[in-house]
């Protein structure tokens, strides 16, 4: 996913993460798009500070399948298909809990 897609994603209230389910891409009060590891509550930005690299490769970005790919499990999240970081039977993503 591109820095936009991913932006555009997290506005439009899809779960969106970085190389497995255990990170979470979310928009904080300010404004700033975060990547935060949900078990610990540790997140850096998801871009570096110019605001134009992403801290991680296009190809570990990606969208947690809704329950509606549950029912259809055909589908698929990521374009490469590889549905990296769900947890076997379609675990998927965790809530965030709370806003840094």
């Amino acid at each position: 996913m591109t820095l936009d897609e991913i932006k555009a994603a997290v506005d439009a209230g899809q779960t969106v993460h970085w190389a497995n389910s255990g990170y979470i891409v979310h928009k904080d009060r300010l404004g700033q798009y975060l990547i935060t590891y949900v078990p610990n509550g540790s997140c850096i930005g998801l871009t570096d500070r110019s605001g134009h690299r992403l801290n991680g490769k296009e190809a570990e970005f990606f969208i947690a399948p809704s329950e509606d790919a549950a029912e259809n499990p055909g589908s698929q999240s990521r374009p490469d298909g590889q549905g990296r970081g769900l947890a076997p039977g379609g675990a998927g993503a965790f809530p965030l809990g709370r806003q840094l």
